[in-house]
């Protein structure tokens, strides 16, 4: 695995977690253009402002890495860019990281994402909440989150501002059926989309919505922390 780049100084980790293995969570899904980097990078930074994160962007396209070169300092976190599985491997030994954030092609059965979810111990799922992509999305769950037997939730995103009603909706029917789904929901903004052109977290980020942007991530990030740390 290529050595991480610095991002920037991450803080020091309040937890005990340095000497043993890193909790790796997973960002995927099988379609593109769902904001799985723009999760990714919203998480990582919230959680870089309390422990050593290291983001691994495990897409060809590189998105992810696109957006954090934009930044002239840094993000907070440290990031590689690896999609090579048998180093893909290893990221359990780097005990010098208390979170490992990956960014996963739009590929369900690519042999990167099978390496990362194989070592997971948490996927985070998002999706828009039309039914279509909620369809594609449970069937996905069943065929293959659960015999992977790893931790999972669905993260709504790109709900409408103007139709939260359709969020509350999906979140009772992926409920329904036995699918776990964060109670927050990332809603739509230009925010995110102009966060990313100027290489920045949306936390940083001071124009129109930013506010709301970045509190829909860490409500998220709230939950994720009750769940894995």
């Amino acid at each position: 695995m290529p050595k991480p780049t610095k991002s920037s100084p991450a803080p020091e980790s309040n937890s005990a977690n340095n000497s043993s293995s890193p909790k790796i969570v997973v960002i995927t899904n099988g379609k593109g253009g769902v904001g799985k980097t723009t999760t990714t990078i919203a998480l990582a930074g919230i959680l870089a402002q309390e422990a050593k994160v290291l983001v691994v962007d495990a897409d060809v396209q590189g998105s992810l890495s696109w957006w954090v070169s934009r930044s002239d300092r840094g993000m907070g976190f440290d990031i590689a860019k690896e999609i090579d599985p048998t180093h893909l491997k290893k990221l359990p030994k780097l005990s010098s990281y208390d979170l490992v954030l990956v960014d996963t092609p739009p590929a369900l059965h690519s042999h990167a994402l099978a390496t990362v979810v194989a070592i997971a111990d948490y996927l985070v799922l998002p999706s828009p909440p039309a039914p279509m992509d909620l369809t594609a999305l449970i069937d996905t769950v069943k065929s293959t989150v659960r015999p992977a037997q790893v931790k999972h939730r669905v993260l709504l995103t790109r709900v409408d501002p103007r139709c939260i009603n359709e969020a509350l909706e999906a979140q009772n029917t992926l409920l329904e059926v036995g699918v776990p789904v964060f109670h927050a929901f990332v809603r739509a903004y230009k925010a995110h989309e102009r966060a990313a052109l100027e290489g920045k977290l949306v936390t940083e980020w001071k124009g129109k919505n930013a506010k709301e942007a970045e509190a829909d991530y860490r409500r998220v990030v709230d939950e994720l922390r009750r769940d894995i740390l």
